[in-house]
C-alpha cells in the first residue's frame, strides 16, 4: 500500500514538469513565386485548405471571387484630377511644338480669324503670342487654316456678288450712247487741241496771268446781297449768258433774279415742298426760244418739272420717281437730263424721245449729286454712302470708284481740264480726284462743317470753290490747292453756289434765306 502511495505522490509531484511552454514552429519565409512549391504539394496529394473542398467552401462563403475572363482596366478608373493634369502635359507639349510669328501684326490677324480679342489690357507682344499658342494648343493649328479658308471663300463671294451684271436694255438706249459717243468725241479733240495751243504758251507769261488771277480773286467783295424768300434758299444757278440767276427755295418756289442788279423777274409757281435744285437749260438764254424747256427742276416729293421763261407754271411733268430728288443737272449737250434719287439709282432722261432711257444703280444708299463731263461722255455721282462713281456714258460701265470720304458726299463737279473730279463731304474735306491716274491726288480739308458743294472755274479751272455749313465759301488755287480767299457774310449754313461762265461771278444762297453775289473790284 505504502509503495503505491509513494509512486502516486511522485507521479503527482512530477505533473508540473510536463507544463513546460511548447516549442513554437518558426514559419518558413520563402522568397521568389510559391508556384514550384504549390506543385509539390499538390502532387503529394495534399490537399489542406487550398484543396477542392476548401476551395468550394471559400467560393461558396464568398471569400473567393471567380471571374469569367472580365478585364479590370485600370485607366477607365483614373481620377478626374489625374486626367485634367495629364490633359494639361499633353497641352503643353503640344503648345512647344506651335511654331507662332513673331510679327505682331500677324499674331493680331490670327486672334482676329480665330474670333479672339486681339489685344487684353496691359497685354505686351510677347504675352499676345503666347496667348496665341496656348490657344492653337488648345483647338489646333487646322482651326486657323480653317478660317483661312473660309475667309477666302467669303472673299470669293463676295467678288463674285460685286462682279459687274448686265441686263438687256431698250433700243432707245443704244441709240442715246450712239449719239453721246459721236457728241462727244469732236469736243474731246478740241478740247485736248486747246491743250496743247495752252502748252504752248511760255511759262513766263501763264505764270503772271495766274498771279493776276489770282490777285483779283484776293479783291473778291460781296456787292449784292438779296433777301430770297421766306425760307431757306437751296440751290442757286446762273444762266448761259450770266445776266440771270436762278434760286430754289424750301417754300417751294423758284425765282429767277437779274444780275448784276438782282431784281426779280420771275416767280416759278408748281412744287408742294422742298424744291433741292433749279438749272438752266445749256442753250437758254444764248439760242434757245424763250418758249422751249428753259430750266429743270426738282423736289423731295420726288417731282421733277421743266420750265419755260414766258410762263410762272411748268411746261411739263417728269413722272417716275416716288422718293425725294436731291439734284437734277442737264447733259452738256441739252438734250439729256440726269437726275439723282434717295431710291439709291440715278436715271437718265432722253427729252428729244420724251423717256427715261437709264435707270442707273450702283450706290448702297440715296445718290445725292450729279455731274456731267464737259465732253459728254462721262457722269459722275456722289452718294449718301461716302463712295462716288464715273461712269461712262457710252458704255454704260462704272470707269472709277471715289473711295476715300468718310462720309456723305454732297457735290461733285468735274474740271474743265478734263481729268480732276472735285468732291466734297460731309466729313469737312474736299477731295480731287485724277481720272488718269484714278486716284485721289489731293485732299483739301476745305471747311469746319460739312462741305455742300463743289465748283470749278468754268472756262479753264484755274480755280475752285466750295461752300459749307460753316457759314463761308472758300477759293482755293489750281492746281495747288492752296487758301486763296473766304467769302464771309452769311449768317447761315451755305447751301448752294455757282460760277458764272464768264468766270466773273460768284453767287451763294443761305439757310439765312438770302443769296449774295461776289465780283472782283
Amino acid at each position: 500500500m505504502a509503495s503505491s502511495r509513494t509512486s502516486s505522490t511522485a507521479t503527482k509531484t512530477k505533473a508540473p514538469d510536463d507544463l513546460v511552454a511548447p516549442v513554437v514552429k518558426k514559419p518558413h519565409i520563402y522568397y521568389g513565386s510559391l508556384e514550384e512549391k504549390e506543385r509539390e504539394r499538390l502532387a503529394k496529394g495534399e490537399s489542406g485548405i487550398l484543396g477542392k473542398e476548401g476551395l468550394k467552401a471559400g467560393i461558396e462563403a464568398g471569400n473567393i471571387n471567380i471571374t469569367s475572363g472580365e478585364v479590370f482596366e485600370i485607366e477607365e478608373h483614373i481620377s478626374e484630377r489625374q486626367a485634367e493634369v495629364l490633359a494639361e502635359f499633353e497641352r503643353r507639349k503640344r503648345a512647344r511644338q506651335i511654331n507662332v510669328s513673331t510679327d505682331d501684326s500677324e499674331v493680331k490677324a490670327c486672334l482676329r480669324a480665330l474670333g479672339e480679342p486681339i489685344t487684353l489690357f496691359g497685354e505686351g507682344p510677347a504675352e499676345r503670342r503666347e496667348r496665341l499658342r496656348n490657344i492653337l494648343s488648345v483647338v489646333g493649328t487646322d482651326a486657323l487654316k480653317k478660317t483661312k479658308k473660309d475667309d477666302e471663300k467669303s472673299k470669293k463671294s463676295k467678288e463674285e456678288y460685286q462682279q459687274t451684271w448686265y441686263h438687256e436694255g431698250p433700243n432707245s438706249l443704244k441709240v442715246a450712247r450712239l449719239w453721246i459717243a459721236n457728241y462727244s468725241l469732236p469736243r474731246a479733240m478740241k478740247r485736248l487741241e486747246e491743250a496743247r495751243l495752252h502748252k504752248e504758251i511760255p511759262e513766263t507769261t501763264r505764270t503772271s496771268q495766274m498771279q493776276e488771277l489770282h490777285k483779283s480773286l484776293r479783291s473778291l467783295n460781296n456787292f449784292c446781297s438779296q433777301i430770297g424768300d421766306d425760307r431757306p434758299i437751296s440751290y442757286c444757278h446762273f444762266s448761259p449768258n450770266s445776266k440771270m440767276l436762278a434760286t430754289a427755295c424750301w417754300s417751294g418756289l423758284c425765282k429767277l433774279w437779274s444780275v448784276p442788279d438782282c431784281n426779280p423777274l420771275h416767280t416759278l409757281r408748281g412744287h408742294n415742298t422742298n424744291v433741292g435744285a433749279i438749272v438752266f437749260h445749256p442753250k437758254s438764254t444764248v439760242s434757245l426760244d424763250q418758249k422751249d424747256v428753259n430750266l429743270a427742276s426738282c423736289a423731295a416729293d420726288g417731282s421733277v418739272k421743266l420750265w419755260s421763261l414766258d410762263s410762272d407754271e411748268p411746261v411739263a411733268d417728269i413722272e417716275g420717281h416716288t422718293v425725294r430728288v436731291a439734284r437734277v443737272m442737264w447733259h452738256p449737250s441739252g438734250r439729256f437730263l440726269g437726275t439723282t434719287c434717295y431710291d439709291r439709282s440715278w436715271r437718265l432722261w432722253d427729252l428729244e424721245a420724251q423717256e427715261e432711257i437709264l435707270h442707273q444703280e450702283g450706290h448702297s444708299m440715296g445718290v445725292y449729286d450729279i455731274a456731267f463731263h464737259q465732253d459728254g461722255s462721262l457722269a459722275g455721282t456722289g452718294g449718301l454712302d461716302a463712295f462716288g462713281r464715273v461712269w461712262d456714258l457710252r458704255t454704260g460701265r462704272c470707269i472709277m470708284f471715289l473711295e476715300g470720304h468718310l462720309k456723305e458726299i454732297y457735290g461733285i463737279n468735274f474740271s474743265p481740264n478734263g481729268y480732276h473730279i472735285a468732291t466734297g463731304s460731309g466729313d469737312n474735306t474736299c477731295k480731287v480726284w485724277d481720272l488718269r491716274q484714278r486716284r485721289c491726288v489731293y485732299t483739301i480739308p476745305a471747311h469746319q462743317n460739312l462741305v455742300t458743294g463743289v465748283k470749278f472755274e468754268p472756262i479753264h479751272g484755274n480755280f475752285l470753290l466750295t461752300g459749307a455749313y460753316d457759314n463761308t465759301a472758300k477759293i482755293w488755287t489750281h492746281p495747288g490747292w492752296s487758301p486763296l480767299k473766304t467769302l464771309a457774310g452769311h449768317e447761315g449754313k451755305v447751301m448752294g453756289l455757282d460760277i458764272s461762265s464768264d468766270g466773273q461771278l460768284i453767287a451763294t444762297c443761305s439757310y439765312d434765306r438770302t443769296f449774295k453775289l461776289w465780283m472782283a473790284e
